[in-house]
């Protein structure tokens, strides 16, 4: 870690494997999102076997087979779920249909991991809800945003540490580039959710775990689209704020309006109040800089720190989330948590005022 100053905000120690070769089976059905990657690249990194790839895309399989060569491809999801090895399953499918395949990965009796948003209903929460309570299994949450950025793992490390006393606000801004290839469910409002509930799924879930919430209120909600006439169901804009039960508030925007000229896909950023200081994520890049991503401003009663991740922070997330899974523990993620993060961000949604002109 390179710092300008501050020598005492060191990170936890580099995550280790948990397990080793075998000792945690896993499997991968429903490619329809790339974040697919990331979820297996961490599992894998924390010592977990990739067994099986699924999906009905010859395609898509084949891409993944060139990132996982090892791998071996099923014939249709059930021989997945159907090997008893297997201890849980990595999906990303369209985002209406995720909790579907969550019920059934969990009725086989295997743990499920799904990329966010990880439902679009509060319909789909209920059974979601309903069979995790039922059964004692894990319907775990990739929010990659602070699980897989490096920034974020070492701002909730500082946090917690007290390096800002109690938190009083979180803000995320959450930009992204609309690109060109999305595919056709992208931009139906009802396969994907909207954009509250997809991408602000991100940022509720940063705002409840930096603030130490348990539970929050929607106050505000609003979304837009403002220059994408030729696709009626894309959301282009959002807001949201929220008013958490331990008094802290959040506010989050997120749109599709990153210009061609930034180096990366989105200028991803967070800040945090606190009683005693402040700190900023600038997770994908430090604009005009040319010095990348990975960077957390701090400043406290010493000074003004500047903290900059390289690879030395790691991601404990995948490593506790494969322990939680053989020991039946919740040091990743509570279960609560996952699904208070997506409840909030299916109301914002339902509940958004419409901007669009």
């Amino acid at each position: 870690m390179t710092m300008i100053s501050g020598a005492a905000y060191a990170p936890e120690p580099r995550p280790a494997p948990v397990v080793g070769p075998g000792d945690f089976v896993f499997g991968a059905a429903r490619l329809d999102h790339g974040h697919i990657y990331g979820m297996c690249e961490g599992l894998a990194a924390a010592g977990g076997t990739l067994r099986w790839v699924y999906d009905p895309d010859p395609a898509k399989v084949e891409a993944f087979r060139a990132r996982f060569p090892d791998v071996r491809v099923a014939r249709s999801e059930d021989e997945v779920l159907d090997d008893d090895e297997v201890r849980l399953v990595a999906g990303a499918a369209v985002t209406s249909e995720r909790c579907a395949l969550g019920l059934r990965v969990i009725e086989a009796g295997k743990d499920y991991f799904t990329d966010k948003a990880p439902l679009t209903t509060l319909e789909q929460l209920e059974a979601a809800r309903e069979a995790t309570a039922r059964t004692g299994l894990k319907y775990a949450v990739y929010y990659s945003e602070r699980i897989h950025v490096e920034a974020a793992v070492l701002a909730g490390q500082l946090i917690d540490a007290g390096a800002i006393g109690r938190v009083l606000q979180v803000m995320g801004l959450g930009p992204h580039r609309l690109g060109t290839g999305r595919p056709d469910w992208f931009f139906e409002k009802e396969k994907y959710g909207g954009i509250l509930c997809d991408i602000g799924s991100h940022n509720f879930e940063q705002m409840l775990h930096y603030a130490g919430a348990q539970d929050a209120e929607v106050t505000h909600a609003a979304v837009a689209n403002y220059n994408n006439p030729e696709h009626p169901g894309l959301d282009d804009f959002g807001e949201a704020g929220i008013v958490m039960d331990n008094g802290a508030t959040g506010y989050c925007r997120v749109d599709w309006f990153t210009p061609d000229g930034l180096s990366t896909w989105g200028d991803g950023r967070t800040f945090v109040l606190g009683t005693e200081g402040y700190l900023e994520m600038r997770k994908y890049v430090d604009v005009g800089t040319g010095r990348g991503g990975g960077h957390v401003f701090l400043v406290d009663g010493e000074g003004e720190h500047h903290l900059v991740t390289q690879g030395d922070v790691g991601y404990p997330y995948f490593g506790r989330l494969i322990v939680d899974c053989l020991e039946r523990t919740e040091t990743a993620m509570t279960q609560e948590h996952a699904f208070k993060a997506a409840e909030l961000s299916v109301r914002a949604q339902q509940t958004a005022r419409i901007l669009t002109p």
